[in-house]
């Protein structure tokens, strides 16, 4: 069986637009011409991988079987290029990085300091919750990714912490417990709470340690954009958690801020996989993320 890499990716960009015109125009070839490469792709394993209709494309059993196992290829041969690219120092290359969305302001001048020490590696970012971060690695469709801690997969994951910032309750000016000094778990009960999206790890942070407290959220809403969430917590939609650099960017008299008793921390990694060693490009952001501090 011989499959060639251009078919492997062909497969994969149909699987995650679900739709044979748009992967098509991805690949930069024709619909016909795509369904011809899938054609002779599953006759060659002798196994149906899609199941087509008008609405989209799903997998089968095997599809999704033969999906793992083309990340994986896939993720082995870029690190190959990778490595045979940078035999004499990280010149060329791909860095394939992850970011979670509330962490992009706070990276720049650290994407900044590395673009201008290595002019030619080509930076693709993708954004991703903490969850989705962690589930492109394993998939080894990303190198490196930026999320905070903790993981949900500690055993298969390695992190290097960066830095952390204080979580501060996030108020509407004028409500009750701003005359509060420090704010508890159980302060919250009475009220609706305005959650981050699930796949976000301050979410399962928040969820565990209220859980912990013996408190019971109740969330009326969920973001994944932080800025819409405080302007929840403007309209008097519900109360919040935020971290210290993002209340800061909040330049509003309408909000109030707290501080959380007992304290709670924001706490930002760097994570990659735990038994495949680092591309020459992720591992010069690794060293250059020990020597600058994030802001």
């Amino acid at each position: 069986m011989n499959i060639p890499i251009k078919t492997l990716q062909c497969f994969l960009l149909l699987v995650e637009t679900e739709n044979f015109t748009r992967a098509a125009e991805k690949c930069f070839i024709t619909q016909p011409t795509l369904s011809k490469i899938i054609q002779r792709l599953e006759e060659s394993l002798g196994e149906t991988l899609l199941i087509r209709n008008n609405q989209k494309v799903e997998l089968t059993q095997a599809g999704q079987l033969f999906e793992h196992s083309a990340r994986e290829i896939l993720g082995q041969w870029h690190r190959l290029q990778e490595d045979m690219s940078n035999l004499s120092g990280l010149k060329t290359g791909r860095l394939r990085l992850g970011v979670c969305p509330m962490m992009s302001s706070l990276i720049i001048g650290l994407l900044t300091s590395y673009r201008k020490r290595y002019p030619g590696v080509e930076l693709q970012m993708y954004e991703y919750g903490g969850f989705g971060c962690e589930q492109a690695l394993l998939n080894n469709s990303l190198d490196i990714a930026f999320t905070a801690l903790p993981t949900t997969h500690e055993t298969e994951l390695v992190n290097q912490p960066l830095t952390k910032y204080p979580l501060l309750a996030c108020l509407p000016d004028g409500h009750p417990l701003t005359a509060k000094s420090h704010l508890s778990w159980q302060d919250f009960e009475p009220y609706p709470f305005i959650l981050y999206n699930e796949d976000f790890s301050l979410a399962k942070l928040i969820n565990r340690l209220s859980r912990k407290a013996g408190v019971q959220l109740n969330i009326a809403f969920r973001s994944g954009q932080w800025d819409f969430l405080a302007a929840m917590v403007e309209a008097d939609m519900g109360l919040a958690i935020l971290p210290e650099p993002i209340c800061q960017k909040l330049s509003t008299s309408k909000l109030v801020f707290r501080p959380m008793q007992p304290a709670m921390t924001w706490d930002l990694a760097l994570i990659w996989r735990q038994n495949l060693p680092l591309t020459p490009a992720a591992n010069a952001l690794l060293e250059l993320s020990k020597q600058k501090a994030l802001r």
